[in-house]
């Protein structure tokens, strides 16, 4: 990928961890205001879109969680494909440093939340909410850091969090997953089948795909699986090659989608999830099992399994540190990973049930608490690597 074309893909990146900023600090005020009740009420309106006897019935939180995000996901699914075939990934030499970094970034957290919530099964079901990294508001205190961070560590940390949403995926798919229907299944199994005789007949037009993939949608939605995936597994099916002095069709819609994606999902996504009512919160709440082990993970699982296992390979001789890239910009890196937010929260809206009267629900301020020290403390110490490089 062309120097222009990474710096273009970083500059929206950061845009947009700005704009997530605004619109989680946005909800945050509302939640804590005379208008929550107003808040509270956007969000629990009843949505049906129905077809005959057909209906989806859902409040528009879950359908902003569990459609908007599929486009997230689709996105993710778009990019992780393009960085396997010709990107970032494409070369092996590429691949272990970030794999090693995002392994440990998802073990590591998982024990910590695990050590503080074992003896509890419902709140355990929050062991993977510390385990995910938010790219676009990585990138975005990258930005507020200024020109002088060295592209290759943000194309390290953009590997590592591609790998990072290949884990989130595979978990949501493994351990979030609801009783199964086999009807919608095998609906799913046939419309996969269709996409795959699409893409071996070399069909560029993206359109039967997209269509395709609104019914992969449905049924996976009704199927058990979580409906994001549907997304993912979409993605995978787009052809890469266009017809002869035809585009992409992939990067085609990859570059669509980015903007709609970064500027207007992800920050609605974070206006809807991020809304937390600190009334009657203390110390006390902060400081019980689910919250603490969210931000243990985070602040201290993060930084530690990214740095020492990226560590441990380049010791080992498996990888080596990317040009202009130092032991404390490394360790900076590994601090911004423990920025969850987005992925966090979505993690967590499958975990637990996410209600203001749920006993659960603050998950949500150990994702908010763990993401602002991460973030402050990367920035500080990626800032100080920086001048020390002047």
């Amino acid at each position: 990928m062309p120097i222009s074309t990474i710096q273009s893909f970083f500059q929206k990146e950061a845009a947009s961890g700005i704009i997530l900023m605004f619109t989680a600090a946005l909800a945050m005020i509302l939640a804590n205001s005379p208008l929550s009740g107003w808040y509270d009420l956007l969000l629990d309106v009843p949505v049906v879109v129905a077809v005959g006897s057909f209906e989806i019935a859902k409040p528009l939180l879950l359908w902003i969680n569990d459609g908007l995000m599929a486009l997230f996901f689709f996105l993710v699914g778009l990019e992780l494909k393009r960085e396997f075939l010709e990107g970032n990934l494409s070369e092996p030499g590429q691949i272990t440093l970030p794999a090693f970094g995002a392994v440990g970034g998802m073990v590591v957290p998982a024990f910590c939340y695990a050590i503080l919530n074992y003896d509890d099964p419902s709140a355990l079901n929050g062991w993977a909410i510390p385990t995910a990294t938010d790219i676009a508001f990585a990138l975005g205190i990258l930005a507020v850091i200024g020109s002088k961070v060295p592209l290759q560590l943000k194309v390290f940390l953009t590997s590592l969090a591609i790998f990072d949403d290949l884990g989130a995926i595979i978990i949501i798919a493994l351990f979030y997953t609801d009783q199964l229907s086999t009807l919608s299944l095998v609906v799913s199994a046939l419309v996969l089948t269709a996409l795959f005789i699409l893409n071996k007949r070399n069909v560029t037009s993206t359109s039967p795909y997209i269509f395709l993939g609104v019914i992969l949608w449905v049924a996976v939605l009704k199927s058990g699986v979580h409906a994001t995936l549907a997304g993912v597994f979409l993605a995978f099916f787009i052809p890469m090659k266009g017809e002869e002095g035809e585009p992409s069709p992939l990067k085609s819609l990859e570059h669509n989608l980015h903007f709609s994606v970064a500027f207007f999902v992800l920050p609605i996504f974070a206006f809807a999830n991020a809304g937390i009512s600190l009334s009657g919160v203390g110390l006390e709440q902060v400081m019980s099992p689910v919250p603490l082990g969210i931000i243990l993970g985070l602040v201290v699982g993060k930084q530690l399994g990214v740095f020492v296992f990226c560590f441990a390979a380049i010791k080992l001789g498996l990888a080596k540190l990317p040009d202009q890239v130092n032991w404390q910009l490394l360790y900076g890196v590994a601090l911004l990973c423990g920025v969850g937010f987005t992925m966090s929260l979505f993690i967590g809206s499958l975990a637990f049930e996410q209600t203001s009267s749920s006993p659960m629900f603050q998950d949500r301020l150990g994702i908010v608490i763990g993401s602002l020290i991460s973030g402050l403390a990367g920035y500080l110490v990626i800032k100080n690597a920086v001048k020390r490089m002047d």
